[in-house]
């Protein structure tokens, strides 16, 4: 114990040197920053507080070894996601017990041949049909909350867009029909995930968590090992029935040439220049990634964006319009039509900038990097991304707390840096499944518009907790109407 507390006391003193030029808070000896950044709802803005005083970037430390440079600027942003540099050794790290060695968090060659393999299945040819699912899976989703309407009562979304979005997925990416958005109860996969974002964040707040001995002798050990084990089983529940379905078909054009290719497909079928494919781990650590990122992030968008809309009655009633107009009378989103809402499309991305899905991302460094203003940080360094930050820095955005869908006019896009608005990340690795959630979410708020007026209630505002998403400590709610009503 001795050795290792020397150990630590030696990393701690490398660590203070790295950030000798970083100016900060003021960090507790023993538990940093943590009890600063509160899980009620105000650790985002904390950190947006200490921002304004702190320019460019300033350390933030979680307990008393581990320490974060958290960099909340365009100029920042752009030398740290230019590079190749992989995720963070120890958050992602934690992850790793869940979803594998996926794109999420792989690196070098391994990431480098896998993001090759999987980029043909997001060509639009295989995104084309996905908007007909996922526009089904929304009907579904509106007819459920018909009953909302009727009697005006508030309701809490988030639950619900969940498992539309995880339906979605399942039907888009692995044609599977789960029906999850029809049977009763809570869905077992949409309830490991939630426990698995929460206990992945609670180990990396808690320091004695980071050794992994500690961590699995606990409660929260077993509660993680628990839901993993559902998640993990959903997933090779998925991968099972494909293979079973694939034993005769190994090429893409004879399964194309029966129905739409998929994700799934893809992967299986996959193969590099020596013909190689991906292994059953490695299938399943990507069928995991996909399955966790392609629902939960994009179920946090929808909710946000909806949300957003309810307290903009006017910026939405210029959306419905906008969508009455392309859709046509038709209850079904198109591919075709998703490029005739530009004004909703601004309007998602607002809310995209206010209520970024994933509210930050960190990378370990591999070499000495230096910043634009001349500042350096050394190799084996963790730097933190603050995308909530940038996305709210007074310095990059006029009134940035405020919700106005025209910075996204193509005029206002071309005067502001490529970096100060980065729901998706940026750089080579960005979110390879951007153009799929985006789709995604223009068909849902398309949809949703046309049928029902959304509104706020004030007694339910957000308590914003970044967990590997953006949630609610108290959800998000709202009420809704039939467009009918208001139209007579």
């Amino acid at each position: 114990m001795l050795f290792k507390l020397t150990i630590l006391v030696i990393q701690r003193r490398k660590t203070v040197r790295k950030m000798e030029h970083f100016i900060g808070p003021p960090p507790h000896w023993l538990f940093g920053h943590v009890f600063e950044l509160k899980q009620d709802g105000t650790s985002l803005d904390t950190t947006v507080g200490y921002g304004k005083k702190y320019p460019y970037a300033f350390p933030l430390w979680f307990g008393p070894f581990v320490c974060v440079l958290n960099i909340h600027h365009p100029d920042y942003v752009k030398t740290i996601l230019a590079s190749t540099e992989p995720k963070d050794n120890l958050a992602y790290a934690f992850i790793k017990k869940w979803i594998g060695d996926g794109l999420l968090v792989s690196h070098g060659q391994k990431w480098f041949r896998h993001r090759r393999l999987l980029t043909p299945g997001f060509h639009y040819d295989v995104l084309k049909p996905y908007v007909k699912l996922m526009s089904d899976s929304a009907n579904i989703l509106l007819d459920k909350w018909e009953k909302y309407s009727k009697t005006g009562e508030t309701f809490e979304l988030f639950e619900h867009v969940s498992l539309m979005t995880l339906d979605s997925i399942l039907k888009c990416a692995f044609s599977y029909n789960s029906n999850c958005q029809t049977e009763g109860g809570t869905n077992a996969y949409i309830k490991s995930v939630y426990e698995l974002s929460y206990l992945v964040n609670l180990r990396f707040r808690t320091f004695p968590y980071h050794n992994d001995f500690i961590f699995y002798l606990s409660p929260h050990g077993f509660r993680f090992r628990k839901a993993c084990r559902v998640a993990q089983n959903h997933t090779a529940a998925v991968i099972r029935k494909r293979k079973e379905e694939l034993k005769e078909e190994k090429e893409l054009e004879r399964i194309q040439a029966r129905r739409n290719l998929d994700f799934l497909d893809i992967l299986l079928c996959a193969r590099d220049e020596n013909n190689h494919g991906l292994s059953d781990e490695d299938i399943r650590a990507e069928v995991d990634t996909f399955m966790f990122e392609g629902h939960d992030t994009t179920a946090s968008g929808i909710s946000f964006i909806l949300y957003s809309l309810a307290c903009h009655p006017e910026h939405q009633q210029i959306c419905r319009e906008e969508i009455n107009q392309a859709l046509g009378g038709k209850n079904t989103m198109e591919w075709e039509t998703l490029s005739k809402i530009p004004y909703t499309t601004m309007c998602i991305k607002e809310s995209l900038r206010l209520y970024p899905p994933v509210p930050g991302i960190s990378r370990h460094t591999t070499k000495p990097m230096t910043f634009f203003d001349g500042r350096t940080i050394p190799a084996g360094s963790i730097v933190g991304t603050s995308i909530y930050g940038i996305h709210r820095n007074p310095v990059v955005w006029e009134n940035p707390d405020v919700f106005d869908p025209l910075r996204f006019l193509p005029e206002n896009v071309s005067s502001r840096s490529p970096h100060a608005f980065v729901p998706f990340a940026a750089g080579p690795r960005n979110c390879i499944g951007q153009t799929f959630a985006m789709n995604e979410m223009k068909a849902v708020i398309a949809l949703t518009l046309q049928r029902y007026k959304l509104i706020e209630d004030p007694k339910w505002t957000p308590k914003l907790l970044p967990r590997l998403v953006l949630r609610s400590i108290n959800g998000i709610h709202i009420k809704i109407k039939p467009v009918d009503q208001f139209t007579a």
